[in-house]
């Protein structure tokens, strides 16, 4: 028994003595009455014209026969709530296969690794260790592996971000407690289980997918890398193979009446195959837009009033504002002291991304800052209409940038006066890995995404008084989410294709790290469930 108490809250420069002084107060105890304490949940309260103060949700247990007060905002606990693994009365004749080493994929394999269903894992991209290396040969010299990049790989798109932990999806079932337990045990600080905004940077989050991989394999699991999905076998109304390319051209069948798809959102090749092969599909909104840049320190200055004490984390912003002409321009994926990267997969083409290491001790701060696409821009029917209406943006920034995916950038003072003259209004040195080149953004973006984004920009800066000010943005930021979604039922997480499992953000399921591990996580869940029903 424990009791779980809520809005307690300590100077954000406080020592852990002065959390157990807080509770104590709030149960009118003694400090030497409370045996343990074990946080659940802090946040940091940085309101305007208040403290700045660290808000938490802790259970304590408290020495035998102490009497105490119940606060009203607390409760008693029985026993801690966790994700139960689904128990497998039916194990099938053939193990699944797992497409995808991202978020999705890995955190399916690992529960089917768990439940004893020995998953094959496979992945067009390299294991994280060499797909470090030619990430970093693309940043230094422009040699692009199309399979292996910040797109392709072990650990998915999100290996190269922020590392960011949290969702807003609605979890009764803890599997998001599951996925951070598991990256604690793979080396993740255990403050991730308990902070309000959890990430452990992309240096932190490489090493912990490769303990969870090892994990996978230690359970039986057969991890394949630079094999990609090329083809769907099926028999009748059921999947019953996939054809497989490995690295070497060769290509072989994997017999299996299972296949997990979390191949993520820049598969554009899978989704051309999977159109082809009739399985159904539907054009998806999604989001495009830049990323901004501002100095970590006014960042900082602004979130904070002014405060300056090293104690304090550096600051993060999430803003949204719906446009006079109906479109919603928002920020996604800030990562403080963090750095703009490029994220192409594809020859000829400029994407940008966000990425921070655990320490997020960057001079810069950058944050995607987009404008919602809808169907109807696309300008056809066609399922993959998205897909090609990004590789146009990408195409244009490409070309706008002068080649050698070199990046079009613009002070923020300058496209907002339509101007492009080189950046002598702000002192923001872009941070973007291949070198930007000057131009007018509006050149490059389509006059809806930088009418929105004009008007998006004034709105933040009400907010935040200074964000249009002293920033720089870069082109183009097109891999936000999926352009589709790959059709599934509601209950059984199948597509017609009985066997099939779409999952993850690829599948246009998820948004991010947590929700598409999540996802995964259902996915294998309701695999075990259609087997134990087979069994009777």
């Amino acid at each position: 028994m424990f009791i779980r108490l809520h809005d307690i809250k300590t100077g954000f420069d406080e020592g852990e003595y002065a959390l157990k002084a807080a509770c104590a107060e709030a149960l009118k105890v003694g400090k030497n009455s409370i045996e343990k304490i074990t946080v659940r949940k802090r946040s940091l309260d940085a309101r305007r014209g208040r403290p700045i103060m660290y808000t938490y949700t802790a259970d304590v247990v408290l020495q035998k026969n102490v009497r105490y007060s119940l606060p009203q905002k607390a409760e008693l606990k029985e026993y801690e709530e966790k994700y139960e693994l689904p128990k497998v009365r039916y194990s099938g004749n053939v193990r699944p296969v797992v497409v995808g080493a991202g978020p999705a994929g890995l955190f399916c394999a690992l529960v089917l690794a768990e439940c004893g269903l020995r998953p094959v894992m496979i992945e067009r991209g390299k294991c994280v260790e060499e797909r470090v290396r030619d990430v970093e040969e693309f940043f230094s010299k422009g040699v692009l592996n199309t399979s292996s990049n910040i797109q392709f790989g072990e650990g998915g798109a999100g290996t190269f971000s922020d590392g960011k932990l949290n969702t807003l999806v609605k979890d009764r079932e803890h599997r998001g407690r599951f996925v951070l337990e598991n990256l604690v045990q793979a080396g993740a600080p255990e403050e991730i289980l308990y902070v309000n905004k959890p990430h452990v940077g992309t240096d932190m989050l490489r090493r912990c997918i490769q303990n969870i991989r090892k994990r996978i394999e230690t359970l039986g699991g057969t991890v394949l890398f630079e094999h990609t999905l090329i083809n769907i076998i099926p028999t009748e109304a059921h999947i019953s193979g996939i054809r497989v390319r490995k690295g070497d051209g060769t290509e072989f069948v994997i017999d299996t009446d299972t296949v997990f798809l979390g191949v993520g959102h820049s598969a554009r090749d899978t989704f051309h195959m999977l159109q082809k092969s009739g399985i159904p599909m539907e054009q998806k909104p999604f989001a495009v837009g830049v990323r901004i840049e501002h100095k970590q320190e006014l960042i900082n200055d602004i979130q904070y009033n002014g405060i300056k004490n090293k104690k304090l984390p550096a600051a993060d912003y999430k803003l949204v504002c719906h446009t006079s002409g109906g479109r919603t321009v928002y920020t996604f994926c800030m990562c403080p002291g963090g750095e703009v990267v490029a994220a192409a997969s594809e020859e000829g083409m400029v994407v940008t991304n966000g990425m921070s290491n655990f320490k997020r001790n960057g001079e810069n701060a950058n944050s995607a800052l987009l404008v919602e696409v809808r169907t109807e821009d696309f300008g056809s029917d066609d399922v993959l209409a998205g897909v090609e209406f990004q590789r146009e943006l990408e195409k244009r920034a490409y070309i706008a940038g002068g080649g050698g995916y070199t990046a079009p950038a613009q002070s923020v003072a300058d496209f907002l006066d339509e101007s492009n003259t080189k950046p002598l209004k702000n002192t923001v040195v872009p941070t973007y890995s291949r070198g930007v080149r000057y131009v007018d953004l509006h050149e490059v973006l389509p006059e809806f995404i930088t009418e929105a984004l004009s008007e998006g920009l004034h709105c933040f800066d009400d907010i935040m008084h200074g964000f249009a000010g002293d920033a720089v943005m870069t082109a183009v930021e097109s891999r936000s989410s999926s352009p589709v979604r790959i059709l599934r039922d509601k209950e059984t997480l199948q597509s017609a294709l009985h066997g099939l499992f779409p999952m993850g953000e690829g599948a246009g399921y998820a948004g991010g790290i947590m929700s598409a591990a999540m996802d995964g996580m259902k996915a294998a869940e309701a695999y075990i469930h259609s087997l134990n029903g087979k069994q009777a």
